[in-house]
Parts: structure tokens; C-alpha cells; sequence
């Protein structure tokens, strides 16, 4: 027996079954609350949301790389339609014409991977369990996909599947014509697994360990798959090969078949549920939230849940197309942080660590890739969903704690990619905004510690941090990608300044206040552009702005000049003033969209991505430059944010399979897009104020978790009004180009007074640009 938290021989805990099965069925008696009908002040906006946008996506061009998931906002489990082969990380392709299985998904993008997954799939006839072979012919006029059911049409075999789910499980429902050969095949994919079979109970346990990285050896995935209809017989199979006198199994790549003979449009229901803990944990999982729940209950649940969360943005005059991006937008920014932990027998709070790899108390929340999130998602969440902010704050240090390190990316556990100690920022962010219901004296010491302590070859922390303390960056060639690191450090470090500040820790400030202004060794005077330095402080040498790699990280100079996000108006203070800033800025979008695939040695996707944006070199479709639009709000052409960021909300957001013009990422790309369709944006998270930019909408109405409204209002909004000639604030006049969280969470209304022509007076004086940090040294 394996040291996996299951139970492999149902013999020793026959009783345990026995008692929750009963359970099952005396609690499938009870009555149960009307669901069908949506409370008298909501809208059924999930209708809106298309979740099949930017899923013709693959390897070579990124139009999102998701997929249709029906999920429970911040989920454990997604369910999703399986397009592609078992190894491939593109799950659904929106180009594929068969369907092989319908899946059990935690991958966060196709770039991570996925772990802890596995299948189901109808059959008609011929058994065949081949993820490659057994697919069925199906047409997307046949689909219904939504975030709380997906259903599709098998025609060719009069076979139809639907999906609904819960916050740990959900069911699966399969209508067969008659037949007495109707399978349902449940494969738990290669990488390792166990299935037994339980024919008395019409069910199936186990546990898959499938994994991408990030995870200890002993994790799994455990699953019970309870069905409403007993099987006639079954096959279990290893590799292929059909295992017939057998009622469990283990190997690489293990699943089962289960034969049913069914007559026209019998359905089958199938219940299932997953826990990283155990196989009783999952049966407890079961009980809780999906056996006593009928299909079409939870289905109709899950709606609620849905429209419950999108109800609490409402917008009023959106073209259909303007809705759908918004709504569509707005659901996959609340699909992540995934939801990972558990409610044991007791009733308390306990989850699997990947961090540690025991059962641990408390919350635990992870897919959290921080160099995309800290941007906007999660300044969207101190603003919409503070006390959830602060569970997920919880969770990050519950991962510190059991690891002893902050992720930099967590899928599920430490996954060593990407650059930075992004987790300052959402720290720093909420704690700045008034959000504490989270151990900020813990935060501020792992912060702390990702500063000034050299990290073991496996766990996060910063590269090169002996030479950045010791001269100020990071140098190049001696570490790759040095300079982004440097700038992203230089943030981490006003983030962490910004705490030290409001904790008032006079030793810690001192310490801190001249960290977030190394963004300046980096930045090169002569060529106005940041650029790679040796530890000599030589610089890169030859240097071209447009090629890609090297002292960057999936960008070029054109990219990262940009990421002074604490102090811009000091990156306009090294750039000669407001005038040569401005001409920057313009250079982005008036630049040819060329460039040099560098140390890269290929072209990658994001290259490709930024050439059909055929924005110059602005490259919307990755996160170092997708702040920059709204730089103009620092200088004296504010207007010209108005411009930018309408046209690319416009010309970059679509509700097609390739809406996206990049990765999504977790919800990043979406936050970018329903945060400037609000009209503000967080340049700068760890400091409490938002950039003013151009409302898309004529209304939007935000309700707030502490009870107030926040309405923003730009009634002369059209496609051609996309200038802000003035602009009030519960009614009186508002010069400045930014708002403060403050003003926005006492509620209230932002008047956008719009116009089709540039306002070129407004907002125009040092006093009304948003924080610098050199502006706030000079007071």
C-alpha cells in the first residue's frame, strides 16, 4: 500500500460506505428550496457570458488559452468538454470537431499544465478507450455552453451529454438511445492512479496523481463517481489493455468501462466528487454538495451562484457584442484563485498542503500566477471582495508557513517560473486599503525575507539578490532576464516600504526608502530605454529596443521602459521632462510592430501576438505594457489615455473563439478590460488610487460588500464620445485624473462628461496627476 491518504480495500471501511450511502439516500427525501427563480433585483446576466471565447487558441498564437469551464466561482474542481489528446495542455479546441471525454480540469493555463485530472465519456456499441480514437463527431450549433451547464448533442450516436458542478464536485448527465452496449468510460489519464469498483453501491473510488510540477509525491486526487442506474458489467484497463476478472486496479494510466443497457433517451446520471485529502473526504464532499441535489437543482443553483456575482456589477447601455466581452470577462475573473480547501466531518477548515504535503488547518488557495494578477485582478478584489481578499491573503501565508517561502507562482504548489515577489503587492495592496482581517505582521516578515535572503535552488525568492542589495540591479549576463527583475524588485520594494510605512516600523523605512528607486541603474539616459547592465556596470552592447529576451522576460526595452509603476513621474524626470515622455509614449503605438526574437532563438507566441494586435510595439497580449496606456495621465496630454484605451477595448476584446489577443491568464487580461470599461485603473497596487481613463458604458453600477453603491455615469457615452471634457464626484467639479479606493468604497457617483473631441485643458497640472513616488518625496 502506497503512503496515499485513500482506501484501497474497501473490506476494512465496507462500513463507513454502507453508513454514508444511507445517508445519501435518507437525505435524497428531504425538500429542497425553490431555486428556479432569481431574486426580484437580479438580472439572469449569465446568460451573457460566453465562456467559449478565446479558445481557438494553440501553441504558436494565444487568442486566451482557455477553455468552457463550468465551475463554481473560485472552484476546486472545473469541468470542461475534452477536445485534444490525453498529453496535450490545449484541453478544448474550438477548431476540433470530435469530442473524447469530458473532464475534471485544475490546469490554470495550458503553460502550467494540469494535475489531478481525469475523464468520463459516453459510448455507443463497440467499446473503445483510446482517448485518440474514441472521440465523437459533434457541431458547436449543437452546444450549450454557459459557466453553470454545458450540454451537447452527439447525433450521429443519439448520444447527448450535460455538465453541471458544485464548489468540490458535480453531475454529469448522459441520455443514450436503446442499446444494450451504452458505456460510460471513466479514464483517469496517465501519471499514475488506482480504481476500485463497487458494484452494491453503483459506484467507483480512487485516487490520479497526474501532475505538471508542484506538487509533493504524495499527491493525489481522490474521486468517488457514484451512478443512479446499476452497471451490467465492467472493464477495468492499464495502458489499453482491458483488465475483465478484476474489481480495482493500479498503474500508469488506469481507467474503467462500465456497460449499461439502456432504453431511447434513458439518462444516466453520474455524481461525482474530488478531495486532495482522501477518499472519505471525498464521499464527505459528496454528501455535503451533490448527492442529495438533483441535475437540474444544481444547475439551477449554480445559476443563482452565478448571477449572484454578476449581478453585482450592473451597466446600462452596452452594445450586445460590449455586454458580452464584459460579463464573459467578469466570469473569468472570478474563476481564480482556486478554491483548495476543505470542510472535514467536523465541520472544520482543512486542506492538503503542496507547500508541505501533510493536512493542514485553515485556507488554502492556489493557481495564483502573481505576475499576472497583482496588476488588476486583485486590486479588482480589494474593491468588489475585500473579506474574500483577506481569506486568499490567509491562504498565501498558510503557504509560507508550510513551505517557508512566498509563492511567485503556485499550481499547485511552488512552481518556479516567472519573476518577481508579486505577493508583496497584494499585500501591500489590500493592507494599504484598510483591508487587515489577515496577519499583516507575518506578511510584512515573509516580505522581508524574499528581500534579503538567498532562496534554495527550488523555492522562490529573488535571483541575483546579493548583487541587487549589494549595487543596486541586477546584472546582465550574469543572470538572465536581469533587468525586468530589477524593476520588478524595485516594486516589491515600495511595496514593502508602503506597509513599513503605515506600521510605522522607522527602522524598516529607512531601510526601504531608496530600494524602489533602482529602478534608475537600470535605465539608460543615452538611448532613453531601460537595458541590460554587466556588474561592471557596462552596458548590453549591441542594443536593439525590439529585440526580445535577454535582460527581459517575454518583452523588449519597448516593453519594460514602462514598469516604474511606484514612480513615473521620476521615469519622466529621466526622460527629460513632460514633452520627451509624451514622444515616448507615442513612439509604442507609432513604432512598426518588428522584432528580433533574441535570445529566444525562435518566434515565440507572444511575438507573434503582438503583430496581429498591429498596435507598434504596444503588446496588450502580455502584462508589462498593458499599464501603459494610461501613462499619459502623468503628463500634460491626459487625453490621450481616453484615446488609447477606448481603441484597444475596442479593437482587442471581441466575444469570438479568438476574443482575446493573448494569454488570459487567470483573469488578468479580463480585469484589464472590466476595469477600464468602469472607467479606472490600478497602475500602481500597493498605493490606494485608480487612473482615470474612459468609461465604455453610459452606466455601470457597482454594489459594494460593505453595503454601498458606487455608480459610474457617462451618459453621452458613444462609440465616437470617448474624450472626458469634465468630471464630478457626487456632484461637484473633479479635476484630478485618478479617484482613491476611499472615495470609492463610501459610494457615491463619478459624472464622466464625454465628448467625440480631446478636452485638452482638463487635468493638465502637476497637482491633479496620480501618485509618483518622487512627487510624494518632493512634498
Amino acid at each position: 500500500m502506497p503512503k496515499f491518504r485513500n482506501i484501497k480495500s474497501v473490506s476494512s471501511h465496507a462500513k463507513y460506505f454502507t453508513l454514508t450511502g444511507f445517508a445519501i439516500l435518507t437525505l435524497s427525501t428531504c425538500q429542497f428550496k425553490d431555486f428556479s427563480r432569481l431574486p426580484d433585483n437580479q438580472s439572469n446576466l449569465v446568460q451573457f457570458v460566453n465562456p467559449r471565447i478565446g479558445t481557438q487558441s494553440d501553441f504558436d498564437v494565444s487568442n486566451g488559452n482557455t477553455y468552457p469551464a463550468v465551475a463554481h466561482p473560485w472552484g476546486m474542481n472545473f469541468w470542461t468538454p475534452q477536445t485534444e489528446s490525453n498529453d496535450s495542455r490545449w484541453i478544448y479546441d474550438y477548431d476540433s470537431k470530435s469530442i473524447n471525454g469530458f473532464r475534471c480540469t485544475h490546469q490554470p493555463s495550458p503553460w502550467m499544465g494540469d494535475y489531478g485530472t481525469f475523464s468520463l465519456m459516453p459510448e455507443v456499441g463497440e467499446l473503445i478507450v483510446d482517448e485518440k480514437k474514441r472521440g465523437l463527431n459533434y457541431y458547436h450549433t449543437s452546444e450549450i455552453s454557459l459557466p453553470n451547464y454545458y450540454k451537447v448533442d452527439f447525433s450521429e450516436k443519439k448520444i447527448t451529454a450535460e455538465m453541471t458542478a458544485t464548489l468540490r464536485g458535480a453531475i454529469m448527465k448522459f441520455t443514450f438511445p436503446e442499446s444494450q452496449s451504452s458505456w460510460i468510460l471513466f479514464d483517469a489519464l496517465p501519471g499514475g492512479s488506482y480504481i476500485k469498483v463497487i458494484p452494491q453501491m453503483q459506484r467507483i473510488i480512487g485516487w490520479c496523481k497526474n501532475n505538471s510540477g508542484g506538487t509533493p509525491s504524495e499527491f493525489a486526487t481522490y474521486f468517488v463517481v457514484d451512478f443512479d442506474k446499476p452497471f451490467d458489467s465492467f472493464n477495468l484497463w492499464n495502458n489499453d489493455t482491458l483488465k475483465t476478472l478484476q474489481r480495482e486496479i493500479e498503474g500508469d494510466d488506469t481507467g474503467i468501462a462500465l456497460r449499461f443497457s439502456t432504453f431511447r433517451n434513458e439518462e444516466i446520471n453520474v455524481k461525482i466528487a474530488t478531495s486532495f485529502i482522501s477518499i472519505p473526504q471525498s464521499v464527505t464532499n459528496l454528501s455535503r454538495e451533490v448527492s442529495r441535489f438533483t441535475f437540474d437543482q444544481l444547475r439551477i443553483k449554480l445559476n443563482q451562484t452565478w448571477n449572484t456575482e454578476l449581478n453585482k456589477i450592473s451597466i446600462e447601455g452596452a452594445t450586445p457584442e460590449q455586454r458580452e466581452v464584459f460579463y464573459s470577462s467578469l466570469y473569468r475573473m472570478l474563476l481564480f484563485p482556486r478554491t483548495f480547501y476543505e470542510i472535514d466531518d467536523e465541520g472544520k477548515m482543512v486542506h492538503y498542503s503542496p507547500f508541505s504535503g501533510s493536512i493542514r488547518s485553515g485556507y488554502l488557495f492556489t493557481d495564483i500566477g502573481y505576475w499576472d494578477v497583482f496588476r488588476a485582478l486583485f486590486p479588482f478584489y480589494t474593491i468588489m471582495y475585500p473579506e474574500r481578499n483577506a481569506n486568499i491573503l490567509e491562504g498565501i501565508l498558510n503557504a509560507y508557513k508550510e513551505g517557508g517561502w512566498l509563492p511567485t507562482w503556485s499550481s499547485p504548489g511552488y512552481r518556479k517560473v516567472m519573476i518577481g515577489n508579486h505577493a508583496a503587492s497584494l499585500f501591500a495592496d489590500a493592507y494599504l486599503k484598510g483591508i487587515e482581517d489577515f496577519d499583516y505582521d507575518l506578511a510584512y516578515k515573509a516580505m522581508k525575507k524574499d528581500a534579503f535572503v538567498t532562496a534554495p535552488h527550488w523555492a522562490p525568492g529573488r535571483d541575483g539578490i546579493k548583487e541587487y542589495n549589494n549595487i543596486g540591479f541586477v546584472p546582465y549576463p550574469e543572470y538572465k532576464e536581469a533587468t525586468s527583475k530589477t524593476l520588478e524588485y524595485a516594486y516589491d520594494d515600495f511595496c514593502i516600504l508602503q506597509m513599513a510605512k503605515k506600521m510605522e516600523l522607522t527602522d524598516d523605512i529607512s531601510q526601504f526608502e531608496l530600494k524602489p528607486y533602482n529602478y534608475r541603474n537600470v535605465f539608460d539616459t543615452t538611448t532613453n530605454f531601460m537595458r541590460g547592465r554587466n556588474s561592471d556596470r557596462i552596458w548590453q552592447t549591441p542594443f536593439d529596443p525590439i529585440e526580445w529576451g535577454g535582460p527581459f522576460t517575454e518583452g523588449n526595452a519597448w516593453h519594460y521602459t514602462w514598469s516604474v509603476f511606484q514612480d513615473i513621474q521620476g521615469l519622466i524626470n529621466l526622460m527629460g521632462g513632460d514633452k520627451n515622455f509624451i514622444d515616448k509614449l507615442d513612439q509604442v503605438f507609432t513604432t512598426p510592430s518588428e522584432f528580433k526574437v533574441g535570445t529566444y532563438g525562435r518566434v515565440i507566441h507572444e511575438m507573434t501576438e503582438m503583430v496581429l494586435a498591429n498596435k507598434g510595439q504596444y503588446a496588450h497580449g502580455n502584462q508589462p505594457i498593458q499599464h501603459m496606456p494610461y501613462l499619459y495621465n502623468y503628463t500634460s496630454q491626459p487625453w490621450k489615455t481616453q484615446k488609447w484605451v477606448r481603441e484597444i477595448m475596442d479593437d482587442l476584446y471581441k466575444p469570438t473563439p479568438n476574443g482575446y489577443c493573448g494569454d488570459e491568464d487567470n483573469g488578468q487580461m479580463s480585469a484589464w478590460y472590466v476595469m477600464s470599461a468602469l472607467g479606472f485603473y490600478p497602475v500602481t497596487p500597493g498605493h490606494p488610487s485608480y487612473v482615470l481613463g474612459s468609461p465604455l458604458f453610459k452606466k455601470a453600477t457597482l454594489t459594494l460588500s460593505n453595503g454601498n453603491t458606487f455608480v459610474v455615469e457617462a451618459p453621452e457615452n458613444t462609440n465616437q464620445n470617448i474624450y472626458v471634457s469634465k468630471v464630478e464626484l457626487n456632484g461637484d467639479s473633479y479635476n484630478k485624473n485618478w479617484i482613491s479606493h476611499e472615495d470609492i468604497m463610501k459610494g457615491g457617483t463619478l459624472m464622466f462628461y464625454m465628448t467625440n473631441k480631446p478636452e485638452k485643458k482638463r487635468g493638465i497640472e502637476k497637482e491633479q496627476y496620480p501618485f509618483s513616488l518622487s512627487t510624494e518625496k518632493a512634498k
